[in-house]
């Protein structure tokens, strides 16, 4: 949710500048997009499709989603002159060292989730076991770098309720920056050795 806000937002605060400059909008100039699909492709096995979702090796998921955060994190390094990259990459880092360490799946407390799922599901929950696509519910006095999990929540009154992270904020602010203000590697690099 909150990167697709980024998105939007940063898309929205693009175009806004583009035409106050009276300029063209020109989205970034990424290179290696292909890892972008390659890396979402293992989550979308096990989290998004159906069938696999049901079937697949309960053991495999975790390596299934730190595979793909580690691709991600490959297309953000080769990509890393571009403006707003750098921060991306220490949200995918955030939130891979978390990951990591908590079994391979990002972890929640209780009192988070209590806010996401209704209390008779939450009960049926045992502290260690997943909790959505890609959560495990962990009291915090047992997780690993506890104040790297999904323990940010929208206000009450937001129509949708999701958890998100340090890592997510610093991802989606990557995002609208890289958005809001456009501009290629070559450019970045002439301007920062202009006199």
């Amino acid at each position: 949710m909150i990167l697709l806000l980024a998105l939007a937002a940063g898309l929205l605060a693009g175009l806004v500048w583009a035409r106050w400059r009276g300029s063209p909008y020109q989205t970034p100039e990424l290179g290696y997009l292909w890892l972008v699909f390659v890396a979402f492709l293992p989550q979308f096995v096990v989290i998004y499709l159906p069938i696999s979702r049901e079937n697949f090796p309960v053991w495999l998921v975790p390596g299934c989603l730190l595979t793909s955060q580690v691709m991600l994190l490959g297309f953000a390094w080769l990509n890393r002159r571009i403006l707003g990259m750098p921060v991306l990459i220490c949200g995918v880092t955030l939130n891979l060292v978390v990951m990591a360490s908590n079994s391979g799946f990002m972890p929640i407390s209780p009192q988070t989730a209590s806010r996401l799922v209704s209390e008779d599901r939450l009960l049926d929950i045992q502290p260690g076991n997943r909790i959505g696509a890609k959560d495990i519910l962990l009291h915090p006095q047992d997780t690993r770098f506890e104040w790297l999990a999904d323990r940010f929540l929208p206000p009450i009154w937001f129509p949708y309720q999701a958890a998100f992270s340090l890592g997510d904020i610093l991802i989606a602010l990557g995002v609208f920056w890289m958005l809001a203000r456009p501009r290629s590697p070559l450019q970045f690099t002439n301007r920062g050795t202009q006199t």
